[in-house]
C-alpha cells in the first residue's frame, strides 16, 4: 500500500493583538489541486499538531475564494500573497504561513487592514455624486483610457503590496503603493478628476508620494499584476506639475 502523501505546515500563531507569538506545525493529507485554504480547512476539521497535541483551530480570513475580495492575504513561505490562489502543486508540500507583518494582528493569520481604508478616505478614492437626481449620461471615455484604468480598478486592497514595501513601517507614514495607484485612477476619471487638487494635496504631505523608495517590491507581489510602479512614476510627474503650478498661482485662484 502506497504511503499517504501529506502537506506539512508551520504556522505562526497569536491568540490576540497583545498576545505573544508562537509556532505550531501540522500535517494534513495531500489532495491534487488543493490550495492553502484547503489545508487550513483540514486543520479546522482535526486541530491536532504534528506532535499529536490537540489545539484550538487556526484562525484565518477568507470570503470569495477566487482572488477577488483580498481577505485571505498572508505570508506564504515568506511572500505575501492570496492563499486562495496559492496551489500546493505549485508551491510545494512544505509551507510556512505567517500573517502579513505590516499590519496589526487580530488573531493567528488575520490582520487589521484598517489603515489602508483610512488612507483611501484620506485621498478621496471615489467618484463624487452630486445628489441623487438624474444628471443624464456621464462623459464618454476613449477605449485606450478605459483599458489602462480598468487594470488599476482591479485593486482589491489585499495589502500584499503594502506588506512588501520597505517604506511602510513604524518609522514612516507612507500610505503605500495601492493608495497612490488609486489616486492616479480617480484623478483620470471624467468625474473624479474634479477632486484632483484635493488628492494632490493629500499625497504631497507626510506619508505621501515623496516617501516612495522605488524598491519595486510592490509590483512583484501584486496578485492582479497592477503596474504600481508605473502609476507611482506618472503620478509623481503629475504631482510635480501641480506643485509648480500651485507655487506660481495666487492662493485664491482654484487650480
Amino acid at each position: 500500500m502506497a504511503e499517504q502523501k501529506t502537506v506539512h505546515l508551520k504556522i505562526r500563531r497569536q491568540d490576540g493583538p497583545l498576545k505573544p507569538r508562537y509556532w505550531q506545525e501540522f500535517n494534513v493529507p495531500y489532495q491534487p489541486g488543493m490550495n492553502v485554504i484547503t489545508c487550513l480547512e483540514e486543520i479546522r476539521k482535526n486541530p491536532v499538531t504534528a506532535q499529536g497535541k490537540p489545539v484550538a483551530p487556526v484562525v484565518w480570513e477568507c470570503s470569495c475564494l477566487e482572488e477577488v475580495c483580498g481577505a485571505c492575504s498572508m505570508r506564504i513561505n515568506g511572500t505575501p500573497q492570496q492563499s486562495c490562489s496559492a496551489l500546493i502543486d505549485n508551491i510545494g508540500r512544505a509551507l510556512t504561513l505567517e500573517p502579513l507583518d505590516t499590519f496589526p494582528v487580530v488573531r493567528d493569520l488575520i490582520v487589521d487592514r484598517d489603515v489602508m481604508f483610512r488612507n483611501l478616505i484620506r485621498v478621496q478614492a471615489w467618484v463624487p455624486v452630486d445628489g441623487t437626481h438624474d444628471l443624464g449620461p456621464g462623459p464618454r471615455q476613449i477605449a485606450k483610457e478605459q483599458s489602462w484604468m480598468y487594470v488599476l480598478s482591479r485593486c482589491m486592497t489585499c495589502g500584499c503590496c503594502t506588506d512588501a514595501c520597505p517604506q511602510v513601517n513604524d518609522r514612516h507614514e507612507f500610505v503605500g503603493p495601492a493608495i497612490l495607484s488609486q489616486v492616479r485612477l480617480f484623478n483620470a476619471h471624467p468625474t473624479g478628476k474634479m477632486q484632483r487638487h484635493d488628492r494632490f494635496e493629500a499625497i504631497m504631505g507626510p506619508g505621501g508620494i515623496v516617501e516612495c523608495g522605488n524598491a519595486q517590491n510592490c509590483v512583484k507581489v501584486c496578485p492582479k499584476e497592477i503596474p504600481l510602479t508605473q502609476s507611482i512614476s506618472e503620478l509623481g510627474r503629475d504631482t510635480l506639475a501641480y506643485g509648480i503650478k500651485r507655487f506660481f498661482t495666487k492662493p485664491d485662484v482654484e487650480m
